[in-house]
């Protein structure tokens, strides 16, 4: 099929890169799980697993600039592919997977099976399940965080989202108006600032929870 002759941005044909991706996936769903059940009922970041999936333990990503999108955002997707390939194996057992930038967790689901999955509307969750959607170009990448940060993509973060990025930003419960929220912001990203003695991944992940009581209140 013409397809096979296919090339993706890495060099490799699409079906020697599909091989490959799949061959990661199955990689990173043992090792996810094995992070998830260590980590308890706290759960991880998503920086926090993607960190522990670079560590000598299973160095199954490469480093990686959490200020660049187009680095970040293969990893991401990756990571979030896997989550849900496993969110689904994990249901027959009566489990499933809280998943959130901020908190990522198993938990125990109401009754195991197959009728607990999202039904076919859940955009978060076909567009994850796509593995093509893993090559996006730069430029897509770009256009898809401008529209982010625009406010044209949003979706109404669960409550545990919310209080977690309320406790980052240093909040002991979530804030009443967003005022309060774009001032601490603020202040915390210019302390956070490589310049200033912070890093990127600090930045990252104040970006993160901002995003997500940025949509809490819209």
């Amino acid at each position: 099929m013409t397809t096979d002759h296919k090339t993706h941005p890495s060099g490799r044909t699409a079906s020697n890169e599909l091989n490959w991706l799949t061959q990661q996936v199955e990689h990173l769903i043992l090792a996810v799980e094995h992070e998830l059940r260590m980590a308890g009922p706290l759960g991880l970041s998503e920086l926090a697993l993607i960190k522990a999936l670079q560590s000598d333990r299973w160095q199954l990503l490469g480093p990686v600039d959490f200020a660049r999108p187009e680095q970040l955002y293969p990893v991401h997707f990756l990571l979030f592919h896997t989550l849900y390939r496993l969110s689904d194996d994990l249901l027959s057992n009566g489990e499933s997977i809280h998943l959130s930038p901020m908190r990522i967790r198993l938990f125990s689901t109401s009754s195991p099976g197959r009728e607990s999955l999202p039904g076919p509307t859940d955009a978060l969750r076909e567009f994850y399940l796509d593995l093509e959607q893993y090559y996006l170009s730069n430029t897509e990448i770009s256009d898809m965080m401008d529209r982010f940060w625009a406010g044209t993509i949003q979706q109404k973060p669960d409550s545990e989202s919310t209080a977690s990025a309320a406790e980052l930003l240093g909040f002991d419960a979530i804030p009443p108006t967003f005022a309060p929220v774009k001032r601490r912001f603020r202040k915390l990203v210019m302390t956070a600032h490589p310049d200033r003695g912070g890093s990127t991944e600090e930045v990252q992940h104040l970006n993160e929870a901002f995003a997500i009581l940025k949509a809490h209140y819209s």
